[in-house]
């Protein structure tokens, strides 16, 4: 049988961009995201797709011979950007508004280019020794004491995921190396949160063997935080069952309305049962940063560990979380497992953040958290959330006198939440409500000038408008404000109309 034969040396249908090439094509990139963000009002905020629209549009196999940049570019233009939901625009009020900021993407791009691994300090140096030095740069901005050593992961979920690993490594069952399954030895197990937590920690429960009835839920107060009464009995009463409680998780701002646990009690009692205390502060944490904002997070010093999410207040491109631990060392024993292959002469010396989570690879997501601080500097940081809590504060004062609108929740940061009820002789049933309120929302988004997002409190609808965007302004934040008005003036019109 013959050879297959060799390919030739100077074929480039397998080689990168030449430099030129790079340069040439950096240029038109760089140039198209200058221009992106300077006219990013004028693109719908809400893509105006149905659901398989892009992919119809796309090739069913991948092109077997290589095909132009330019060509690539234009179909970036043509088929991509139109299905594309823009969370870098200044009127994204959903879910939680985020920033993309100029310093955080030119980061990303030379993150990109180096294209480090840093499992091991062998592996990258510098990104290990940077993200041990940048985040400590934010815990002293936060005001964390210097016992917290920081990790970053790609998101909260990660993050929370890990802390509760570490929760249940400290509790000294042997669960690493004998698991959960079949074991006669072992109680249940329970972790406690609030009714209000994120859903990642009812999914880390899951991951984690603990299950969804291993994790307690506890009610919330008027305002929507634990009730830290209810958890001491709560506690009290799996005890007395025979269910061993492991950790507790407590948020401050949560997901719904940005609410804060009582921190302060929920340690005390943590402190009482010897609990793992983790504290969720992915989107709120960094206000810690603004003096008037310190009191919200009494005590958080006291949790075993925190996670702040600089990609979503803190002008970071997404993903960059950040995990505090007081106890690291329980940490890595969560997670520490070393194959001969990693295996280097420095690992007594030096750390190797593979040891303290979940991923072996790592990206270099230090390096444009470093940019974002040194850029703006705590003051610009400060400047810039503190503009948005005025601008939320504002938003409220209109909410609560216009007579159609009714707040849902307190408002400690820059979200809202929010619901509408018509002016009416009589008390419109809950159904009723949500169905206006429903319509309303995608009547709101259907405009492409806003996207806001929704929520349910104890049984009422509530639409939820989050600001946090650097760029945006206060002509934004009115903006929205006109269309919620007008498209609820449309929505009455149809209530006189009928005779309701």
């Amino acid at each position: 049988m013959d050879a297959p034969p060799k390919s030739k040396p100077n074929s480039k249908t397998h080689r990168d961009l030449a430099p030129e090439n790079f340069l040439e094509q950096a240029e038109k990139i760089a140039e198209w995201i200058a221009n992106y963000l300077e006219n990013i009002r004028h693109y719908p905020v809400l893509a105006p797709m149905k659901p398989g629209d892009i992919k119809q549009i796309l090739p069913e196999s991948a092109p077997y011979n290589p095909e132009s940049f330019q060509q690539i570019l234009e179909d970036f233009d043509q088929i991509i950007l139109p299905g594309i939901t823009h969370w870098n625009h200044p009127r994204f009020f959903a879910y939680f508004s985020i920033t993309g900021s100029v310093p955080g993407i030119l980061g990303e791009m030379l993150s990109a280019a180096l294209n480090v691994n840093a499992m091991l300090w062998k592996s990258s140096p510098a990104a290990t020794e940077l993200e041990q030095v940048v985040l400590d740069w934010l815990r002293q901005m936060l005001g964390l004491p210097e016992t917290f050593a920081g990790l970053i992961n790609d998101t909260a979920s990660v993050s929370s995921l890990c802390a509760m690993a570490a929760a249940r490594e400290a509790a000294g069952l042997n669960i690493r190396e004998q698991g959960l399954a079949g074991r006669q030895d072992l109680p249940p197990l329970r972790f406690y949160a609030s009714t209000e937590a994120h859903s990642s920690i009812e999914k880390s429960a899951i991951v984690l063997g603990f299950g969804q009835n291993g994790l307690c839920k506890i009610p919330t107060d008027a305002a929507f935080r634990m009730d830290a009464s209810v958890l001491q009995q709560a506690i009290e009463d799996d005890i007395k069952r025979g269910i061993k409680p492991i950790g507790v998780i407590a948020t401050l701002g949560t997901t719904s309305t940005t609410s804060v646990d009582p921190v302060a009690e929920i340690a005390k009692i943590c402190q009482q049962y010897q609990l793992w205390l983790h504290v969720d502060a992915a989107y709120a944490g960094v206000t810690a940063i603004l003096p008037e904002k310190r009191a919200l997070f009494s005590d958080w010093e006291f949790a075993d560990s925190i996670v702040v999410n600089p990609h979503k207040w803190l002008f970071t491109p997404i993903d960059c979380s950040v995990l505090y631990c007081r106890r690291p060392e329980v940490l890595r024993q969560a997670f520490s497992l070393i194959p001969e292959y990693l295996k280097t002469a420095e690992s007594e010396s030096a750390t190797n953040l593979m040891d303290y989570g979940v991923s072996l690879g790592r990206r270099f997501r230090a390096l444009k958290l470093w940019l974002v601080i040194r850029s703006f500097g705590q003051s610009g940081i400060i400047d810039a959330i503190r503009e948005h809590i005025q601008f939320a504060q504002q938003l409220k004062s209109l909410i609560e006198v216009n007579s159609n609108f009714q707040l849902l929740a307190p408002v400690p940061f820059s979200t809202l939440v929010f619901r509408f009820i018509p002016r009416h002789k009589t008390v419109l049933p809950e159904a009723e409500l949500t169905r206006l309120n429903q319509q309303l929302l995608e009547n709101i988004n259907q405009t492409g000038k806003v996207f806001l997002s929704h929520t349910v409190l104890k049984g009422k609808y509530g639409i939820r408008l989050a600001i946090g965007n650097l760029k945006t302004t206060w002509d934004d934040v009115l903006l929205a404000w006109h269309i919620i008005q007008s498209e609820a003036e449309k929505i009455l019109m149809n209530y006189a109309f009928k005779g309701k």
